[in-house]
Order: C-alpha cells, then structure tokens, then sequence
C-alpha cells in the first residue's frame, strides 16, 4: 500500500521545497501540499515522478507495511 507518510519528511531532509517540487510537476503548490497531507489522492504516475524528482525509489519514499 503506497502512503505520503515519509514524504515531508524526506523532502524536507534533501532541502527542497514544496514550491520546487510543484513546479517540476506541473502542479500549483497547494495541490502538492494537499498531496503530502493525504488530502488528494497520490496517483502512481505521480508517485514516480516525485520518486524521481527527490533521486530515490518509489518504494523508499511510499511504501508503507500497514
């Protein structure tokens, strides 16, 4: 089950913004909050890019074994 629990954690450890990762997405930076605070829903596609974005695997950032 994928889950945005470590997500803010991690981008705020690597120093990048929220704003920064938005705009890599193409996203405004509220949607993007909304995501890291599991008010929209974090679709795969999106998943992987923001995998890619912070350089680590999908699975190291939104894996969760709940």
């Amino acid at each position: 089950m994928y889950s945005t629990d470590k997500l803010k954690e991690i981008r705020k450890k690597k120093g990048i913004t929220q704003k920064q990762i938005a705009e890599k997405l193409d996203i405004t930076v509220s949607f993007y909050s909304q995501i890291e605070n599991k008010k929209k829903k974090l679709y795969y596609d999106t998943a992987i890019k923001i995998a890619d974005i912070l350089n680590m695997r999908p699975d190291d950032i939104f894996y969760s074994k709940k």
